[in-house]
C-alpha cells in the first residue's frame, strides 16, 4: 500500500465556556445549537476523509495501518499517541491541573494510566487576553486551600498576557487556566485526565455544577518556586526561503510552526508519522502520487514512510507540524544547525 496523507474530520466538543460560532477558523460552523469550546483534530474518533482508510475512525486506522506508516519508533504503540485541538474560550476555563505518568499509572488505570503534558500555541488573541499558569512564588498548600475557600484562587496564580504567536508549555502539576478572547492550538500527550479545582460556580444546562477533583489535584500540584513565561522558540528556515520556528519539544511531542510564502518541501521522517495542522491560508498539499487542496482548521496525517511532501500556497499560509521526537536526536540536529546548548535546553524539555 502506497503511503498517502489523509485529512481527519474534527470532532466538536461542547463546553460551557465556548462560543456558538467557530469562525473565522471554521467559517461553516456558526449559529451552533450549543456552545462548542474545543475541536479535537486527532481524536481516535476522528474519521479519515480520504485515502485508503476513508470513513474509518483514526483509532481503527492506527491499528490497521502498516508499521511503516506509524514509524519505526512507534511500532509497538497500541493506541494513537498524539492529541491535537483548537480551543475557543469566550469565558475562563476552570482552574485545573494534570497528573504525570507515574501518578496516572498508579491512580488512573481505568482512564488509561497516562498523565497529561501539553503545549498551548496562541493562534489569535484580542487585546488584553490573558491566561493563568503556575502558582506565585512561595504559595503553600495551606494558602492554596484558603484561597479556594475564599474564592480568591486566581490571586495566587501567575498571570500572563498573550498575543498571537506565543507558546506556553504546561507540565504536569502546574495549575493553569485560559482566559477569554483567544484561539489556541493545543498539542498534547494523548490523555484527557484533568483535575478541576475551581469552576467559578458555573452549572451545566441541567443546573448541575461540574465535578471538582480537589483531593487528587492536591496530590499532584507542584508547590514552591515556579518561573514561567512564554516559551522562546528556535528559528528554522527551509531551502525555499520559508521561515519556521521550533515551538517546543519533549518526549511526548514536538511542534514547529511554518510560514509558507512560496512552495515549501518537507523531507520524509521514517521514524515517526507527523500531523500537519493549518492555521491560515490555502493552497495545495502535494506528494509523489497525488495532491489535495488544504484550508484553515484542517489536520492531516502524514505517514512516516512518505518520501516527502510539499505545500504550494495560493495565499500566505501558516501551519503547525507536530510529531513524537527522539529528543536526543533532535537536540543533535539543532546543535548541528548552530543552536547553542542554552537555546536548545529552553525549547527541548527532556
Amino acid at each position: 500500500m502506497k503511503a498517502e496523507p489523509f485529512r481527519l474530520e474534527p470532532v466538536l466538543h461542547p463546553r460551557l465556556w465556548g462560543p456558538r460560532t467557530l469562525a473565522p477558523l471554521f467559517p461553516a460552523l456558526h449559529d451552533l445549537p450549543e456552545p462548542i469550546g474545543e475541536t479535537w483534530l486527532s481524536e481516535t474518533a476522528c474519521r479519515a476523509a480520504g485515502g485508503p482508510y476513508a470513513g474509518a475512525v483514526l483509532g481503527e486506522a492506527w491499528k490497521a495501518m502498516p508499521v511503516t506508516w506509524r514509524g519505526e519508533r512507534l511500532a509497538q504503540r497500541e493506541s494513537f499517541p498524539l492529541l491535537t485541538k483548537f480551543l475557543f474560550p469566550v469565558q475562563k476555563l476552570s482552574i485545573q491541573v494534570h497528573p504525570d505518568d507515574a501518578y496516572a499509572a498508579k491512580h488512573e488505570v481505568a482512564a488509561g494510566g497516562c498523565g497529561k503534558t501539553e503545549v498551548w500555541h496562541i493562534v489569535s488573541a484580542k487585546p488584553g487576553a490573558r491566561l493563568l499558569l503556575g502558582l506565585k512564588s512561595g504559595v503553600t498548600r495551606e494558602q492554596f486551600l484558603a484561597g479556594l475557600a475564599a474564592h480568591t484562587l486566581e490571586d495566587l496564580l501567575q498571570s500572563h498576557p498573550v498575543q498571537a504567536g506565543d507558546t506556553f508549555f504546561i507540565a504536569p502539576g502546574t495549575v493553569h487556566t485560559l482566559g477569554a478572547d483567544m484561539v489556541v492550538c493545543e498539542v498534547q500527550q494523548y490523555s484527557d485526565l484533568t483535575y478541576r479545582v475551581y469552576d467559578y460556580g458555573r452549572t451545566d444546562a441541567q443546573g448541575r455544577p461540574r465535578a471538582l477533583h480537589i483531593d487528587k489535584a492536591l496530590d499532584v500540584i507542584h508547590f514552591g518556586e515556579q518561573r514561567i513565561a512564554a516559551m522562546p522558540s528556535l528559528p528554522l528556515r527551509d531551502a525555499d526561503g520559508n521561515s519556521g520556528r521550533l515551538l517546543a519539544a519533549c518526549r511526548h511531542f514536538a511542534a514547529e510552526r511554518w510560514e509558507i510564502q512560496r512552495e515549501a518541501r518537507f523531507a520524509g521522517t521514517p521514524d515517526a508519522f507527523r500531523l500537519l495542522i493549518f492555521l491560515a491560508g490555502s493552497g495545495e498539499l502535494r506528494w509523489n502520487a497525488g495532491s489535495s487542496a488544504y484550508h484553515p482548521g484542517e489536520c492531516w496525517f502524514i505517514p512516516a514512510n512518505l518520501a516527502g511532501f510539499a505545500l504550494a500556497p495560493q495565499e500566505s499560509s501558516s501551519a503547525i507540524v507536530t510529531w513524537i521526537p527522539d529528543t536526543l536526536q533532535l537536540g543533535r540536529k539543532l546543535a548541528a544547525g548552530g543552536a547553542s546548548e542554552k537555546e536548545i535546553a529552553q525549547v527541548v524539555l527532556g
